[in-house]
């Protein structure tokens, strides 16, 4: 099980900024940035490369959700969103994300 299985079954306490039937959003623990949140999906999937076509309508859903809380957070000036996928992409857990990062102005390349 996961941490994040652990979030969603409310077995670890997180600060909820948005949540819904199909996806919830919680500051990083460890932020990257001024603004640094965690939008994840309530349906267990290890990454979006894992992702079914079934899952359109949900990676979609994620998307908007962030949009939504990035406008929460006054992120007007605009933001990043990573979504890391295996050990090479730098994902750590093994569950969807997406990291939600703003606040300053961000670099390229990322990596």
């Amino acid at each position: 099980m996961t941490i994040f299985k652990r979030i969603i079954d409310k077995e670890i306490p997180v600060k909820i900024l948005y949540e819904d039937e199909l996806c919830l959003a919680f500051p990083d623990i460890s932020p990257q940035a001024p603004t640094h949140v965690l939008v994840i999906p309530k349906k267990e999937i290890v990454n979006v490369g894992a992702a079914l076509a079934e899952d359109q309508a949900l990676l979609g859903h994620l998307l908007l959700v962030t949009q939504k809380v990035a406008a929460q957070l006054g992120l007007a000036n605009g933001y990043r969103v990573v979504m890391n996928c295996g050990p090479d992409g730098g994902q750590s857990v093994d569950h969807l994300h997406i990291h939600l990062l703003g606040g300053r102005q961000m670099k390229w390349p990322p990596g």
